[in-house]
């Protein structure tokens, strides 16, 4: 049973009055609510719905929900479809169920596999974020006449001399600015995130009090559209050419076996390589033109620096690259599950480069490297998606 905090007298104003000083508009403008079906999306509709302005629902249907409703923990399926219109209905807001089934294949399950393909390792949370979600959600609010549009993210806006800026969440286990790296300024202009001083338990004790149904709704576990986390049977059906088996090799040249397709493996995996030579062996490389698995001792993942691609910037400098000429300290979180790490930026060739402190672990091309600035930690500062990797051992 989700953990939920009971509220205590006042705690349901408060959390109004805070919704309402998220979006920082007179009450009565249109707001958006983008509503995926869950605990978050449909508080942060009910409390501007309380807050007094004229709320729209909007849901996205992303895949074929018809065989996502066997499957639990994930989003954008039937049951969520159903669950935002029931909450719409409640709250009595008018709400819109939008077919974005060929976008989101596009842009999002497409390059999933292709990224896979190139020996890579995707984060399809930021693909959807950066093109289904914050580029044709927000222009579909705006012909709505919203005047902005709100999420059930936990990040922070703020506006700080006259300029947007994107800051964690009050709750640092709930924090998703790393999947929200790539918003761009203008869009940070038009979106509010609500939730940013709540924790998780307390959004389901406003949900409870509000009598929502989903107030107790489990939280989505895997990637939406990879039931039950098998995300090789889905590369399989959609790029069977992953299959190719080729030569897991060691760094040093030594060919220590069979492998039965690159898409089965990632950077830094250790289980599943089959292959014994009295040392532990990890996964330090993918070369899938020669389709070779290349392998290594643990220290050969150490990364000194990387190359990033596809860049956003949300510092006071004109543009990362200007960051980079400059030498700019920062913060740079390589993955969601680690902390960030001491750096600073540098201009490799005409790329942006991140040169780390000390070696970094888990860093894989294809993954979001996020930066935040070493002076007001909670301040992300933008990032870029990882295209190559220096390691430190040469």
């Amino acid at each position: 049973m989700p953990d939920i905090t009971p509220l205590a007298d006042g705690d349901l104003d408060g959390a109004i009055a805070a919704a309402r000083a998220a979006v920082g508009l007179p009450v009565g403008a249109r707001v958006v609510a983008a509503m995926s079906g869950g605990v978050d999306s449909t508080v942060v509709a009910a409390l501007l719905h309380k807050a007094g302005y004229d709320v729209v629902g909007v849901t996205l249907q992303l895949y074929d929900h018809g065989a996502a409703l066997k499957k639990k923990g994930a989003c954008c399926a039937g049951q969520d479809i159903h669950d935002a219109r029931l909450a719409a209905e409640t709250l009595g807001i008018p709400h819109y169920v939008l077919d974005y089934e060929s976008r989101f294949r596009d842009a999002v399950i497409d390059q999933f596999a292709d990224t896979y393909l190139m020996g890579r390792t995707p984060v399809p949370c930021i693909r959807c974020n950066q093109t289904v979600k914050f580029r044709d959600l927000l222009d579909v609010a705006r012909d709505l006449g919203a005047e902005a549009m709100a999420t059930g993210h936990y990040v922070r806006r703020a506006v700080v001399d006259d300029r947007v800026q994107m800051r964690k969440a009050i709750d640092p286990s709930r924090d998703q600015s790393y999947f929200l790296f790539a918003t761009t300024r203008q869009q940070l202009d038009y979106l509010r995130f609500p939730l940013a001083d709540l924790e998780k338990p307390q959004v389901r004790g406003v949900a409870a009090e509000l009598g929502l149904r989903i107030a107790a709704k489990p939280d989505s576990q895997d990637i939406c559209f990879v039931p039950n986390g098998d995300y090789r049977t889905l590369i399989d059906r959609l790029r069977p050419q992953g299959r190719d088996p080729g030569q897991i090799v060691h760094m040093d040249g030594r060919v220590l076996g069979e492998h039965a397709g690159i898409t089965g493996y990632t950077i830094g995996q250790r289980r599943g390589l089959n292959v014994a030579v009295g040392e532990p062996l990890f996964v330090v490389r993918l070369d899938p033109e020669a389709r070779q698995v290349i392998v290594g001792p643990r220290e050969a993942l150490l990364t000194g620096a990387l190359t990033l691609e596809e860049t956003n910037w949300l510092g006071d400098e004109a543009g990362i690259a200007d960051a980079a000429r400059d030498g700019t300290t920062v913060l740079a979180r390589v993955r969601s599950t680690r902390p960030p790490s001491s750096a600073r930026l540098a201009m490799d060739g005409e790329a942006v480069s991140v040169v780390f402190d000390e070696g970094e672990e888990g860093v894989a091309p294809g993954q979001a490297c996020a930066l935040y600035d070493p002076a007001d930690p909670d301040r992300l500062l933008g990032g870029g998606f990882i295209a190559t990797t220096t390691a430190v051992a040469g």
